[in-house]
């Protein structure tokens, strides 16, 4: 039996084309998606994370699972009743449902990349 989906073509996109969006509910973070389905991405969507000293995402939850890759800088992730200092080259798995959230306290910028399936990521605001 053979498959009959087209294959996705290759795709190469710049770093001086994304398009980075301040996010609404998270003052001096911004993000840009970096690939999805608009691209030919079959399965993933790719988004890179921008967060300005003193940053915060808020508590929330997701609906599916992400795979979050620490770019550049230093921030502290909240994972459920835990804090965790990342560093450039370090990355995490969030399983969906999971309570988490991000905060930039140093002093120069940080970045990082994540990946979640294609689709409605589902995002919930954890009250405090």
């Amino acid at each position: 039996m053979s498959d009959t989906r087209q294959s996705p073509e290759p795709t190469l996109k710049r770093a001086a084309d994304a398009n980075y969006e301040e996010l609404s509910k998270a003052d001096g973070v911004r993000k840009a998606v970096i690939l999805d389905e608009s691209d030919g991405a079959p399965t993933f969507r790719m988004r890179r994370y921008r967060l300005d000293p003193g940053a915060e995402v808020p508590k929330h939850t997701n609906a599916v699972e992400h795979e979050v890759h620490t770019v550049d800088g230093e921030y502290v992730v909240g994972i459920e009743d835990e804090e965790h200092t990342v560093r450039e080259g370090d990355s995490l798995l969030i399983p969906a449902g999971t309570v988490h959230w991000f905060r930039n306290e140093s002093e120069s910028e940080s970045s990082f990349v994540c990946m979640v399936p294609n689709g409605d990521a589902g995002i919930d605001l954890v009250d405090e």
